[in-house]
């Protein structure tokens, strides 16, 4: 079986992580988001919904769904809540992210296994890939970014103080791409590294 090369993207808030793991995908990589699989996993009648339900409450349920932003508001300000639900959340998501693996490896049509988890150090998962890629961003777009996507500005320093700084998260990384510049720019700059280190 094909063994895959793991990289992690991770990276501050709207610094434009999901792009790059759009041209990684166009490159021929299996594409993986961490926070897509806590949705997947957070679907009703889950186990884990059923875990995390019995952890917070029925009040975070809306119209029979679990509510994410309720999840969110609920934890963020109570740090046991918060480490009681990452107990819970952060061991099935390893789990599915290797299942995953397992999976695209044995498919054998892949030319790396790329996953973008925007709290990688965090939550200590840096260990688990071969490379790590922190996207970074001027602070004044990415907040900018990330008010166009809905959000408030207060819910941007919220999100923001939940994390590490992003130029400590660039200091961490194995490859750093900034996302100053153009689309192309960005694309150029993950090709760079597909030929350097994949390809």
């Amino acid at each position: 079986m094909l063994k895959l090369k793991r990289i992690a993207i991770t990276g501050g808030i709207a610094s434009g992580k999901t792009s790059v793991c759009r041209v990684f995908q166009e490159l021929g990589a299996f594409v993986v988001n961490a926070d897509a699989i806590v949705h997947e996993l957070l679907s009703p009648n889950t186990k884990l919904s059923q875990q995390v339900i019995r952890l917070l409450g029925n009040d975070i349920l809306i119209d029979g769904n679990l509510s994410r932003r309720v999840i969110a508001d609920k934890v963020f300000m109570d740090p046991e809540a918060l480490h009681a639900l990452e107990k819970l959340l952060h061991p099935a998501v390893l789990h599915k992210i290797e299942e995953l693996y397992q999976a695209a490896c044995h498919h054998g049509l892949y030319t790396a296994f790329v996953v973008e988890s925007p709290l990688l150090f965090e939550i200590g998962q840096d260990k688990f890939y071969d490379v790590v890629i922190a996207v970074t961003a001027d602070e004044t777009a990415s907040r900018e970014r990330f008010c166009k996507a809905g959000f408030n500005p207060e819910e941007y320093e919220r999100r923001m103080k939940r994390q590490l700084p992003p130029q400590e998260k660039a200091r961490r990384a194995d490859y750093v791409i900034n996302n100053n510049g153009s689309l192309d720019n960005l694309r150029e700059q993950v090709i760079e590294f597909n030929n350097q280190q994949i390809v």
